[in-house]
């Protein structure tokens, strides 16, 4: 079974995009070529920063994890990404089981 990650992106004027893959490295990558392949919130919006990923587990687990990431306000996600919590502090931090 595939191990999914979550990961946040932050653009230039500091926005923070937030998603999960299998393979961190790849969709940054995707991300940062500006193609077909690159999130459209993203297009536009470079240089790109890789902050923040973590192992989740399942894909569904992730998508949890990414649903709860994405509701908080900007400065409670900022708090997290300062933190860099492990996978069971973040999931914790987020209410993710």
């Amino acid at each position: 079974m595939p191990q999914w990650h979550l990961y946040v992106v932050r653009t230039r004027d500091g926005r923070l995009y937030t998603g999960i893959t299998t393979d961190v490295a790849r969709r940054f990558a995707e991300h940062q070529s500006q193609g077909r392949r690159c999130a459209r919130f993203l297009r536009g919006r470079a240089p790109l920063q890789l902050v923040f990923a973590r192992r989740i587990g399942s894909r569904s687990l992730a998508l949890r994890a990414e649903r709860r990431f994405k509701r908080l306000p900007k400065h409670r996600k900022e708090a997290l990404l300062r933190a860099r919590p492990g996978r069971v502090a973040l999931l914790t931090a987020l209410g993710v089981r």
